[in-house]
């Protein structure tokens, strides 16, 4: 039977400790809050009396529970007022040395029944738990920032913590109001463990130019839907922070995909911390602002689109889902759309699906019945690729199979007027095989859409070796007109979204596999931890298995990355045939209608 805690202390009052403290007092706790001294006091207070006079203005207390809230919480400047308290929390920075020391400290004078927890993100709890006699009353209790706002709490056992710790924990925070994920005490505990890898992949693709930090972060908001991209989240946690428990991870791990960029490490050394600073990957207003100001690297306004060439005609070959969403988004832009499938009943499955799209966008109010009838009248379907002789644009959504890509350009370079523009959707081939084959490299471009393409604004334009210039301005501009953001990058596998998006969920299968955690904690921590709108494994389900498998093997093969070499388990899987919801079973079990 878990303890009903009364009397519990909180030991830093930052950001992250302001907010702990303001978590328990909301919970009806009594806290004792400690700091190092009267100014770091004041400081505290002053966080949790802003945070809470927010939730006033906001409709979200009262002042009466404001003033119930500040009431419950006693400010100190001396561990010893800590000797009644049930639980600590410790949250100061992320220093081994200065944690084991207060552990040691809070040993001495807590009774023995005492539980000590860490908010540590990164540090071993185990380690910490060894500089005090009771290593077994030890734990961690990791909060995300805000702590008021994120429901999510890891709490972190070591391999002698009691388990009646464990349920005493639990239970405060099932009382605190969050989210609970209990596991073992391994650097950067799950939220971390998998954010923090992707995180530094991203700064890899920034450090190597392969894209504009803009591009790289628009491509995870509207290709994934995360709230923010990953160079912007690196500024708001602070580069240093961030370069602290990637250091900690890879020395635990030696992962070398938790080996913090070297670019990092240089940011930190020039003072360029992020938000707190006032510049880290972008440049802010002033110190603390989240206002992006124009700096060197800021792109001119839509500079990528001088010297497109002219696309009024568009050809769209293909009949399956993608397909057809492309020739929907097309038409209803204003273009006159050529549909090309194998046979007579495919045109037709096509122009039926794309007549129950657009009548549901009518029924929704998102379209009149002229502007649906418009679009309609727009698209033309055929089953022969000469019908494409004289379009300004083709755009190419057949399979994902590399041998029927190739010879469908080769016809297509042969039937297509000069200088009209090429594309492939593909979302993990080489677009520069599809370019060779068609005898006109210059004029082949990527155009990978993200499904449904109705309804998703993310186009990568992926551009060749061999890509003429005005060819990728073509893609940008197009994208522009569909209502698109288009995002500029190289060939290579994965473009900009896979790329940042399969090696993570990689890493989630291997956390599975690795019996660290299960599917359920793993997606709870990503998606109420760090607000992702679905967890890995939700998330690979939806995708398909063995498009996932397809994905990394392509990843794998290119980069020849250790950590890129798909999880055994996701292969077992895909073998066994549970290739998500479409066969009713994957990482879960799914209803089959």
């Amino acid at each position: 039977m878990a303890r009903e805690l009364t009397e519990v202390g909180v030991v830093g009052l930052g950001t992250m400790g302001a907010g702990i403290t303001e978590v328990l007092a909301r919970a009806g706790l009594s806290v004792t809050a400690v700091e190092v001294d009267d100014a770091a006091v004041a400081r505290g207070r002053g966080h949790v009396e802003q945070s809470t006079g927010r939730a006033v203005s906001r409709g979200k207390l009262d002042a009466a529970e404001r003033d119930a809230i500040l009431g419950r919480i006693r400010f100190s400047t001396s561990l010893e007022d800590l000797a009644q308290a049930e639980l600590v929390v410790e949250a100061v920075p992320e220093r081994m040395e200065l944690k084991r020391e207060i552990f040691t400290a809070l040993d001495k004078i807590c009774p023995p029944d005492t539980i000590l927890a860490t908010n540590t993100s990164s540090l071993s709890v185990t380690e910490i738990s060894v500089a005090t006699g009771r290593p077994s009353k030890v734990v961690g209790m990791h909060f995300f920032n805000p702590a008021p706002v994120m429901k999510l709490v890891e709490v972190v056992r070591t391999v002698v913590t009691e388990p009646s710790v464990i349920e005493d924990v639990e239970a405060l925070a099932a009382r605190l109001g969050k989210v609970d994920v209990t596991i073992g005490d391994k650097a950067g505990f799950i939220a971390n463990a998998l954010l923090f890898g992707y995180l530094n992949h991203a700064v890899a693709m920034y450090e190597n130019r392969y894209a504009s930090r803009e591009d790289i972060d628009a491509a995870m908001r509207l290709g994934c839907g995360l709230p923010m991209g990953p160079l912007a989240l690196m500024d708001l946690i602070g580069i240093d922070t961030a370069y602290e428990i990637l250091d900690t991870m890879y020395r635990q791990s030696r992962d070398r995909l938790h080996a913090p960029s070297p670019v990092i490490k240089q940011m930190v050394t020039a003072g360029l911390l992020g938000r707190k600073s006032g510049r880290g990957f972008y440049t802010y207003a002033g110190r603390d602002s989240a206002e992006v100001v124009p700096d060197a690297q800021t792109p001119a306004e839509e500079g990528a689109i001088e010297g497109a060439r002219d696309v009024r005609t568009v050809g769209v070959v293909g009949s399956g889902t993608m397909a057809t969403g492309i020739v929907e988004v097309f038409a209803t832009s204003g273009y006159d759309v050529t549909v090309v499938a194998r046979t007579i009943d495919k045109v037709e499955a096509v122009q039926g699906a794309l007549t129950r799209s657009l009548d549901k966008q009518v029924a929704r109010g998102r379209l009149t019945e002229a502007a649906r009838d418009e679009a309609l009248g727009r698209v033309t379907g055929t089953t022969a690729l000469d019908d494409l002789a004289d379009v300004d644009l083709v755009v190419e959504a057949v399979v994902e199979h590399l041998g029927v890509k190739q010879a469908l350009f080769g016809a297509l370079g042969e039937i297509v007027r000069p200088g009209a523009v090429l594309a492939t959707t593909t979302s993990s081939l080489p677009v520069i095989e599809c370019a060779r084959a068609s005898g006109r490299p210059a004029d082949v471009v990527g155009l990978h859409f993200f499904n449904p393409a109705q309804v998703m604004k993310l186009v990568e334009v992926v551009s060749t070796i061999a890509t003429a210039s005005d060819v990728a301005a073509t893609g940008h501009t197009v994208a522009l007109r569909l209502g698109k953001h288009p995002v500029s990058c190289s060939d290579r596998a994965g473009f900009i979204v896979n790329a940042l998006l399969f090696p993570y969920l990689n890493d989630a299968v291997r956390m599975l596999e690795a019996h660290y955690a299960t599917a359920d904690d793993i997606d709870a921590a990503m998606e109420v931890g760090c607000g992702y709108p679905m967890g890995p494994f939700r998330l690979l389900d939806v995708v398909g298995l063995d498009v996932a498998l397809a994905i990394e093997r392509e990843l794998y093969t290119e980069f020849r990355e250790p950590g890129f070499a798909p999880a055994p388990l996701l292969e077992h899987l895909v073998t066994a045939g549970y290739l998500g919801r479409k066969t009713g079973r994957g990482f879960r079990d799914h209803a089959q209608r």
